[in-house]
């Protein structure tokens, strides 16, 4: 009979010890059957490091924006780190991991290192706005000027030093066009009274954020100046010489032609748009057709292409270059001077100073026949700008060229594209309606990309841009802007009038369009809430499709899918409250906006109007038959899913009897007050005075089944700019 022995057991082991070492086996068998599918997937979908290490680097800099507290920062970046030796660690010497562990090792440094950047920056760069409003005399030297005519104002901004604190600061004041003086130019010493604000939050949940862009530029207070200016030293060598030189080319040009047209060609010319109507502004924005306002890749290569054209053209003329010289390296250099010359003299803002870089990329790519639209190429020009303005990331600005960018190149570098514009035997005709309609096409594409950032940034877009683009983009590229050139060539001779007169009918045909467009019924589309979950799903949906090859690529349809159904479902806010408590908006009751107070401030009602989806105009609530507003508080009651809301609103600053306003508090749901209430004021939900407001920003509140409030300080955290960080 056979005696049964129990299982053999490693010295040292218990039975039971058998178990967890299985488990932690089979772990790793998974993690390796994970690891050999990502191998895989990165072999065969054509990975190119180049571009995926610029998405790294830009998600790092991301999350540094994302992230709440310098705890998540340095999470971040240990995570990152972590991650890059955790790979190293796990598949050292293994052939077959080759692909997996260069993306883990690249793209974990690059996010750590990303988080840093912006980081540092911020503690670099970053001014500490005033604590409070300030009405004071100020001496101080004149850093930048920046003409606005058709706003009837200067704009100066200025080194000077706190009034309490004496510490050097920086600040930026309007200044009235009948206190402007020639002698205010970058480099003089002025003085001036003038009333001074922290930068501004924004007002609303998903508004412009202000106080950030002051926070990177240095402004510690924005304002204007009450009465004259006086300069107490004129400036040293007179004024800077390419900001000097950009004011009298937009001078010239606006001479010469005058109205819309000449506010236009003076911004192709110097980068000047100061002049530009805010009608014209609105219908440019409207027809999608504002990026041929900012200087940028349109531009940049228009000039570079054209000089480079010139330049080939001229040099080959000469038979003893010839012989010596490449010309297509010695066009490029012409070419290059003169991309760099036009950057500079139109303020070498981010979006040109990116495209500058982009061009120069092409120009080096075709003096030594490499391809020259490649996203590697479109890879490094977004490296070289965070790494010098890792703040650009989170702006439209950077958002919207890269990914047209990115748009255009991955579109014409796709198989189908490339078999379609593919050289064959047809007719001219055939040949222009082959490339109009990948025009057309492009043009959709385009739009789509930029679609969501404009969105987010902006709440409304332009639906027919892509159709407007068609025509406005060769207008400007090979019509407009080669006829400007022109004509300030004639001038030097006197002989531009004509060359002036084909601007103006070329910039009152693209006006013309603008205003057309955007008069077109559904032309524009609101979208007052796309939340930063639902935008970052659409940019990686976006970068999946456009950097992988293959099917692999199509996966990126899903997130952008799924961020569209969340957009289309997002609710409308029924209540908007400005971080003030001044202004409150009501959604629903009408067509309108019904607003507390009726505003002049441009700027307060158009952010009500956009937060809160609605096209039309506003409606004072006095004057709607379902308010009671007395000249202290209105009272309005909504209807909201199940339920009616009972909502209570100061309208002033005058002394309330203490039992009575915590009667009509106990009466109310909401309460919404621009100064402090006391604790006796208790409603039946939420109480919005200037104390919670002061803490949380403004507000964006639904009223559904399960009622929501999203805060402007959800967004802020821990960032220098965000003063509600530090008020009780």
């Amino acid at each position: 009979m056979a005696t049964k022995h129990p299982p053999l057991v490693p010295m040292g082991e218990e039975p039971g010890d058998a178990a967890p070492q299985h488990t932690h086996w089979r772990k790793l068998r998974d993690l390796s059957s994970v690891a050999e599918i990502a191998e895989r997937f990165l072999a065969q979908s054509g990975f190119d490091r180049g571009p995926w290490m610029a998405v790294a680097l830009a998600a790092g800099i991301g999350l540094w924006f994302v992230l709440d507290s310098p705890v998540y920062w340095v999470f971040a970046i240990a995570t990152g780190l972590m991650t890059a030796i955790g790979a190293v660690a796990l598949w050292k010497g293994r052939d077959d991991r080759t692909h997996l562990v260069s993306a883990l090792v690249a793209c974990g440094l690059l996010l750590a290192f990303g988080t840093g950047l912006a980081w540092s920056r911020s503690e670099m760069v970053g001014a500490q706005p005033f604590d409070r409003p300030v009405y004071d005399t100020f001496q101080g030297r004149v850093l930048e000027r920046i003409e606005q005519p058709s706003r009837e104002r200067t704009r100066l901004v200025l080194a000077t030093r706190h009034p309490e604190t004496g510490e050097p600061v920086k600040i930026r004041i309007n200044v009235p066009l009948e206190a402007d003086s020639p002698g205010l130019d970058e480099g003089a010493l002025v003085e001036a009274q003038a009333r001074l604000m922290p930068p501004a939050s924004p007002m609303l949940p998903g508004g412009y954020d202000f106080a950030r862009t002051a926070w990177f530029a240095g402004l510690a207070a924005t304002g204007s100046a009450q009465g004259e200016m006086r300069v107490l030293e004129p400036a040293e060598g007179g004024a800077d010489p390419i900001a000097s030189l950009q004011r009298r080319l937009s001078a010239r040009v606006r001479e010469n032609l005058g109205g819309s047209p000449g506010s236009i060609a003076a911004a192709f010319a110097s980068g000047d748009r100061g002049a530009i109507s805010e009608a014209d502004e609105d219908a440019m924005r409207d027809a999608g057709l504002t990026h041929l306002l900012s200087i940028s890749g349109l531009h940049v290569s228009a000039v570079i292409a054209g000089t480079y054209l010139v330049a080939i053209s001229l040099l080959a003329l000469w038979p003893w270059l010839v012989l010596r010289v490449r010309l297509p390296v010695a066009a490029a250099g012409v070419a290059a001077l003169a991309g760099i010359g036009y950057t500079l003299l139109t303020g070498a803002q981010v979006p040109t100073v990116r495209s500058c870089i982009a061009a120069l990329l092409v120009l080096g790519a075709l003096s030594i026949g490499r391809e020259p639209l490649s996203l590697r190429m479109v890879a490094v020009a977004a490296v070289a700008v965070l790494l010098l303005w890792p703040e650009s990331l989170v702006g439209p600005s950077f958002q919207m060229s890269f990914s047209a960018v990115i748009a255009i190149v991955a579109l014409h570098n796709s198989e189908p594209v490339k078999r379609f514009l593919a050289p064959r035997e047809e007719g001219r005709l055939a040949v222009i309606g082959r490339r109009t309609v990948m025009l057309l096409i492009t043009g959709m594409v385009i739009e789509i990309a930029l679609m969501p950032i404009v969105l987010f940034h902006f709440h409304r877009a332009g639906v027919y841009g892509a159709l407007a683009n068609v025509i406005a983009i060769p207008l400007v590229t090979f019509i407009s802007m080669p006829l400007i050139a022109l004509a300030l060539a004639l001038d030097i001779v006197g002989a531009g009038a004509p060359a002036w007169w084909l601007v103006g009918k070329s910039l009152d045909l693209l006006i013309g369009i603008a205003h057309f467009t955007s008069s077109q019924p559904g032309a524009v589309k609101l979208i007052p809430q796309v939340s930063g979950l639902a935008f970052a799903m659409f940019v990686a949906g976006g970068l999946w499709l456009a950097l992988w090859r293959g099917r692999g690529r199509l996966l990126g349809f899903i997130p952008a899918a799924v961020a569209t159904v969340m957009v289309i479902a997002s609710p409308i806010p029924d209540v908007l409250v400005s971080s003030d408590g001044r202004h409150v908006g009501i959604t629903g009751e009408d067509a309108r906006l019904l607003v507390l107070r009726d505003t002049r401030s441009d700027y307060t009602r158009d952010n009500m109007l956009e937060l809160a989806g609605v096209e039309g105009e506003t409606a004072p609530m006095e004057n709607w038959p379902g308010a009671q507003c007395s000249a202290d508080f209105c009272v309005v009651t909504i209807q909201r899913g199940a339920r009616d809301w009972d909502i209570l609103m100061s309208r002033s600053r005058n002394i309330v009897g203490e039992r009575a306003l915590a009667a009509a508090c106990e009466r109310s749901d909401i309460v919404i007050s621009d100064r402090w209430l006391p604790d006796s004021c208790s409603p039946r939900w939420l109480k919005a005075d200037r104390q919670m407001l002061s803490r949380t920003g403004g507000l964006s509140i639904t009223l559904a089944d399960e009622p929501e409030i999203r805060t402007v300080a959800e967004s802020q955290g821990e960032h220098g700019w965000w003063r509600g960080r530090t008020e009780d």
